[in-house]
């Protein structure tokens, strides 16, 4: 018997303001930041959990996760895994806490990070990378794991169980197919708001020849300035001189491709406002960019106003222009009423904003009756166990800061994420100590330096 005995919290932040890097729109200065926490057990076995912010507010999240995280101490882990759905019940019941959400902001955050770290504990405690633990469960097993509370309007648990069943026939043959070709995936770091246009053609021209065949830019400050990148980066993804060598150029009519304004290489644009606009101004600015073909304009206004959304969706279809949100919608509630106002044609899941593995789950398992496709643990979880399909999809890649993690992802010569294979690493969440003391705030080594005017 191994229980939860405490945990370790720290508040993790590297100065990417200093180089661009993140910056758009919105969000002009952006430390990228971990509120992280590591579960303890009177045994080994250990589960590193996080949660994401931009810098300052990371102390007032990891304040939360302290709070969220006593509700485990001195639980068995064994009967946390019998049934994360309910376990997940359990750390979002505590009544007071509730209070200060309900499911939604700081609190909410919290409760991701220290869910995703009994998630990683549960695949270290199994030898399994997270998404080979998940896709091994039987339906019923996935079923329980989800959190169901607040959507049985949009699929019942045993809507979700006849699903689950019908895709377990081919659940090895997908596996083997993506272990070998790798699971697509997008560049954003070539567009970010803050970057010369050198750098942006450079951090193009690598991206191309990397395989990537899926870009994204940040716009909302400047339509004309806008309208010159998005310029500069067609010019590169959709001439055939910049692709890797013995790569020919992707159909843009093929199935995985339509529908999304690929150019004549196959390469597709996507924007990101991050919620800058008004509704009007959203329409009326994302009209002014038809000329760079973007598939989608993602966050063009307040992530909570679903009909806002459905506005701005309406007025977009006649120009070939979808939308795309989610990456800021704090519970799958949100989720759920953009699905059924058919507001949004991409579903961007968060996986530090919702409350943990299990509440994005519960997201996961109503897509494919809502026909929309969404946006590597668990786009591997939904491509073999839930909906059965990942050519449509493509799950964001971002090359900063993989250095100060124990088993980082990676990128295939196709431009394809490879499958984590660790049977060690869990959730793939776990940072380097050396990082930690570097960055922690304030006290790290970096910190301290930087505050000696260094």
């Amino acid at each position: 018997m191994t229980k939860i005995t405490g945990f370790e919290i720290h508040d993790v932040r590297f100065p990417t303001s200093l180089t661009g890097d993140g910056t758009d729109a919105m969000n002009t200065e952006c430390d990228y930041s971990s509120a992280y926490i590591t579960l303890l057990t009177d045994s080994d076995l250990v589960g590193h959990g996080m949660t994401f912010t931009i810098g300052r507010g990371n102390d007032i999240v990891c304040i939360a996760i302290n709070e969220v995280a006593n509700r485990l101490v001195g639980k068995d882990t064994e009967e946390l895994f019998a049934n994360m759905g309910k376990t997940w019940d359990f750390m979002m019941a505590d009544p007071q806490l509730r209070w200060i959400g309900p499911e939604k902001g700081v609190i909410h955050i919290a409760s991701g990070a220290v869910n995703n770290a009994v998630w990683d504990m549960y695949a270290r405690s199994r030898q399994k990378p997270l998404w080979k633990l998940v896709v091994d469960f039987t339906p019923e097993e996935l079923v329980n794991a989800t959190a169901f509370r607040y959507i049985s309007d949009a699929i019942t648990k045993e809507e979700a169980l006849a699903m689950l069943k019908e895709k377990e026939a081919g659940k090895k043959e997908r596996e083997a197919t993506v272990r070998d070709v790798g699971y697509p995936a997008y560049v954003t770091s070539a567009g970010w708001l803050g970057y010369t246009d050198e750098k942006v053609a450079r951090l193009t021209q690598e991206a191309v020849a990397a395989g990537f065949n899926h870009f994204k830019m940040k716009v909302g400050a400047d339509l004309s300035n806008d309208l010159r990148r998005g310029k500069i980066i067609r010019s590169i993804i959709d001439d055939p001189q910049y692709l890797p060598a013995n790569m020919p150029p992707r159909d843009p009519n093929s199935a995985g491709l339509q529908g999304k304004n690929a150019g004549p290489t196959g390469a597709v644009l996507m924007v990101d406002a991050n919620q800058v606009w008004d509704v009007p101004q959203a329409i009326e600015y994302v009209k002014g960019l038809q000329d760079i073909k973007p598939w989608f304009i993602e966050e063009p206004t307040a992530p909570d106003d679903i009909l806002g959304h459905a506005a701005i969706r309406k007025a977009l279809a006649p120009y070939g222009i979808g939308v795309a949100t989610g990456e800021h919608a704090h519970n799958r509630m949100v989720f759920k009423q953009l699905l059924q106002a058919e507001a949004i044609d991409v579903v961007q899941i968060d996986s530090c904003r919702l409350a943990g593995v299990s509440e994005v789950l519960s997201v996961l398992l109503w897509l494919p009756n809502s026909a929309v496709p969404y946006v590597i643990h668990l786009s591997l979880i939904d491509y073999i166990a839930v909906s059965g399909t990942m050519e449509r999809n493509v799950l964001e890649f971002v090359d900063h800061l993989h250095e100060h993690f124990v088993t980082p992802c990676s990128i295939n010569k196709n431009g394809r994420y490879n499958v984590p294979n660790n049977p060690g690493e869990g959730y793939s969440i776990e940072m380097h100590k050396t990082s930690i003391a570097e960055f922690e705030w304030p006290n790290g080594s970096y910190w301290v330096g930087a505050k000696g005017g260094k």
